[in-house]
């Protein structure tokens, strides 16, 4: 790292602030906080939606299983993104939008009470709170790494600083200051990205067919769709998963959906995001390819990425980089935060603190702000913790996946018509079922990773539909009424 390189990360981290700034004179209610008041435009929403998939873990974790098992890592992450997102493009984006315009909902969970009753709804908050705190301290702790491989600052250090950084432009700012960091995210992902794309291609001397070419200088399985233990079974396990996460069972994906104008705009943000899904990662994820042919035999294949970068990058794009991947950490955790604000603040403590439901405005917005910066805090504790659950890919890959789909399925299937006779007892059984499924496989280990990812979720499904089908109740009035409303625009 040079002094340029610095200068840039610094005015990276003044450009964050100012962000803030400038989107706290646009929150003046819980809802502008949370919601951008449904004002979102859905290209700006699309591209956050997408952003918002990116941590400083792509770069940690996966760029560690691409160094190791290579094409694999595309193919069970990025392509069964876009696949699974044809689905949220036709069924569900659409819905999540009529449900802030015709029920004036704030969280993912806020509908779950009409839908279920208030216990489910409590469970499923409670639940996903608890989950995303370990998803998020995952984040943070591969951004210390970085950190660490970059400017040697220590990984304590470098957690403690992009978590204050984050509190700080997010508290201010609600989702407006969250999704114009994305913008910016992008920007800068794609300019150092490209970069890296074009220098790697020329240090490996083939000209524009080194992109077919280099694979030949790689071990051959590096090329192969499916790598043990990335298999079809695996990448099967994670395009139900990654239905289910990017329709909005990772809530602040849902939020994209919420915060859109109409269906329509909720739709062609779907879509964006899932071309980009599919294009984008070729680019980006072309060095970590390439890095084995550079640094072979590497000891700890986490920092395979960084080590590329500062082999081929020039003073001022590493700094560049180095911004990048702060920025796209730091979008995804502050979208984290404000979606389980929303969820702590308008169904978590009403239910604890009756007061709450008769705060006015600026009440409520204070809340919000408390409850953002509480979640952060807790989540950067945890990120000091990471080792104790498996390291960065443990928690990314067995803690969150696995517990992602007990929580998620009835909060999206629930928004379909074809669920409806799937009541609040088979959305309890879904959870509980799946969290022991989750549980069990953990304790009695070695039954490979396809299955401890899979586990959970279709012991999920199966309890969610199995019991509608046995027990099929009378749809309460509600409920229909519900489904109906957000049927269309």
């Amino acid at each position: 790292m040079q002094p340029l390189d610095y200068i840039i990360i610094v005015v990276f981290f003044l450009l964050l602030i100012g962000i803030g700034i400038y989107s706290y004179f646009k929150v003046s209610s819980s809802a502008d906080f949370f919601t951008a008041g449904g004002k979102l435009p859905w290209w700006l929403s699309g591209i956050s939606h997408h952003v918002s998939g990116y941590s400083g873990a792509v770069f940690v974790a996966y760029a560690s299983i691409a160094y190791t098992h290579g094409f694999v890592m595309y193919v069970w992450w990025a392509l069964t993104i876009a696949i699974a997102m044809i689905g949220t493009i036709f069924f569900i984006a659409p819905r999540w939008a009529r449900l802030r315009s015709k029920t004036g909902i704030q969280s993912p969970t806020e509908y779950l009470g009409t839908r279920y009753n208030l216990p489910t709804q409590q469970l499923m908050a409670w639940s996903g709170v608890i989950v995303k705190l370990f998803d998020v301290g995952a984040k943070w702790a591969a951004v210390g790494i970085l950190l660490n491989a970059f400017m040697g600052v220590p990984i304590v250090t470098g957690i403690i600083l992009s978590g204050v950084v984050t509190l700080f432009y997010v508290t201010l700012g609600g989702l407006w200051a969250d999704v114009l960091n994305d913008f910016v995210s992008f920007i800068i992902q794609v300019a150092s990205g490209l970069v890296m794309f074009i220098i790697v291609l020329v240090r490996l001397g083939d000209g524009p067919v080194g992109v077919l070419t280099m694979w030949d200088r790689l071990p051959a399985e590096h090329s192969n769709w499916f790598n043990s233990p990335y298999t079809v079974s695996f990448a099967i396990a994670f395009l139900v998963i990654n239905f289910f996460s990017y329709s909005g069972g990772t809530w602040n994906l849902a939020t994209r959906f919420i915060s859109s104008p109409s269906g329509k705009d909720a739709k062609k943000a779907a879509i964006l995001s899932a071309v980009l899904y599919l294009i984008w990662p070729l680019i980006l994820f072309y060095p970590m390819f390439a890095a084995p042919i550079f640094f072979p035999n590497l000891e700890n294949p986490e920092t395979s990425y960084s080590l590329m970068a500062m082999e081929f990058l020039p003073s001022g794009l590493l700094g560049l980089l180095v911004a990048s991947l702060f920025s796209t950490t730091l979008s995804m955790t502050s979208s984290d935060a404000n979606t389980i604000s929303s969820v702590i603040t308008r169904d978590i403590l009403p239910v604890i603190m009756k007061k709450v439901k008769f705060y006015d405005k600026k009440q409520m917005l204070l809340l919000a702000r408390v409850t953002t910066f509480s979640f952060i805090l807790l989540t950067i504790i945890i990120a000091f913790n990471a080792k104790s659950f498996g390291g960065v890919i443990g928690l990314i890959i067995s803690w969150f996946a696995a517990l992602l789909g007990p929580i998620s399925i009835p909060m999206i299937l629930g928004l379909l018509p074809a669920f409806k006779h799937s009541g609040s007892i088979a959305a309890i059984l879904s959870i509980v079922g799946g969290l022991f499924t989750f549980v069990v496989i953990k304790i009695v280990g070695g039954m490979g990773v396809a299955l401890e990812l899979a586990g959970p979720l279709m012991m999920s499904l199966a309890l969610y539909i199995g019991y509608a089908c046995i027990v099929r109740k009378k749809v309460p009035e509600k409920v229909e009424q519900l489904l109906q409303d957000i049927d269309v625009d």
